[in-house]
Formats: structure tokens, sequence, C-alpha cells
């Protein structure tokens, strides 16, 4: 009987070792399979490749056709070193009356100021009617070389319109106001006359207002 109870012993502890290698092994399989699941799952697009094509992506967003159009708009009217033409819109208009005692006849000067907040060019003659009761009288050139002129913001230039002096003794031709029209421009600037209030009657060979180019007036006259 006591050989038996050995024997089962025996048997008992046999069967507890086999059981615990069999869970040993179990754990081994399990813990390794654990670890090789990250490493097959990187090649298939794990969190370090998705982070580089978010990052492709936003790099292509980033360089869209907008960006670039901003470049192209801002080289303007300069480009290439050019400077564009003074617009009336851009030039701030004033006449005054710059008769000197003695001289023949009376002078009025205009002025031009560029207010654009750029720099532009303005050059020639500029376009003078005086407004009369008699209609619209245009102002002849006198042919004098005009200089091209650069205005840099803020600055002004002038020319000179002379007219002659009524004296004849009789009403002559009331003058009621000047229009203006810059070099080169379509659009005109109505001003208040602030010469002599009248011009001799004329006998019609041609008109007897002269306007001077551009810069003949010298810088505010």
């Amino acid at each position: 009987m006591r050989v038996n109870k050995i024997t089962i012993a025996a048997l008992a502890v046999v069967a507890g070792l086999s059981l615990t290698a069999c869970q040993n092994d179990d754990d081994a399989t399990s813990h390794g399979d654990s670890s090789a699941a990250p490493a097959s799952s990187s090649p298939n697009g794990g969190s370090g490749s998705g982070g580089s094509a978010q990052g492709a992506a936003k790099d292509s967003a980033g360089k869209n056709p907008g960006e670039g159009q901003g470049t192209i708009a801002g080289t303007g009217s300069d480009k290439d070193g050019v400077i564009d033409k003074c617009r009336t819109d851009e030039l701030e208009v004033t006449a005054t009356d710059n008769t000197i005692g003695g001289d023949p006849g009376g002078t009025v000067v205009v002025e031009f100021t560029n207010g654009g907040g750029r720099d532009c060019a303005i050059s020639g003659y500029a376009g003078v009617d005086l407004k009369t009761s008699a209609g619209a009288l245009s102002a002849k050139r006198t042919g004098e070389q005009a200089s091209p002129t650069v205005l840099k913001d803020g600055e002004s230039v002038a020319f000179g319109i002379t007219y002659p002096i009524n004296d004849s003794g009789g009403s002559g031709v009331r003058i009621t106001g000047l229009v203006v029209t810059p070099p080169d421009e379509t659009k005109s600037v109505s001003l208040d006359w602030p010469g002599a209030a009248t011009l001799p009657v004329t006998d019609g060979s041609g008109s007897p207002v002269k306007v001077g180019p551009i810069g003949s007036a010298g810088q505010g006259g």
C-alpha cells in the first residue's frame, strides 16, 4: 500500500510539472505574438508613415495658386522700372492769378500736385479751355519744348496761361470758368477763373489765350 501511495504522488508531481511547462510554452507563444504585432503594423502605414503623408499633403496644400498670384499682382504699374503717367484722379489742381504789374497781359498759373501715393510721370501740354459768355475758348500752345517730369508723392509742377487784358473800355467777353485736362488724360477738372473778369473782343483770327508746357511756370508758379 505504501508503494502505491508513493507511486501516485510521483505521478502527481510529474503531471504538475508537465502542466507548468505547457503553461510556460503558451505564455511564451502569447508574448511572442504580442511583440510581433507592432513590427507587422509599421510597414503597413503606422503612425510614422501617416505623419509623413500628412506633412506632404500640407505642403502641397500650402503651395496653392492664390499665393503665387499675390507676387504677380504686386509688380503693378511700375513694372520693369517704367513709371506710369499721372492720372487726373491722382492730381490736385489749383489755379492762381500771377499777373505782375506792368506786364502787357495777364497770367494765371495752374499747379498739379501729386496726391496718388506713388511716383508718376507728366509732360507735354495740358488742355485748357475758358468758359466765357461767348462759349468755350480753347487756349493755344506756345510751342515751347516740354521736358518730362517725375512727380513724387506730394510734389508739384505748374504751367502758365497768358491772356490779353481788356483795356478797350468795353464790356468785352466775360470769363465764367476754367477747365483743365492733364496731359494724355480725358478727364477734366473745372476750376474758378482767378484772373481778370473779361477778355477783349477779338476779330476771330485765333485764340488770344496761350498755354505753356508743363513746368513752364516752375514749381508753385
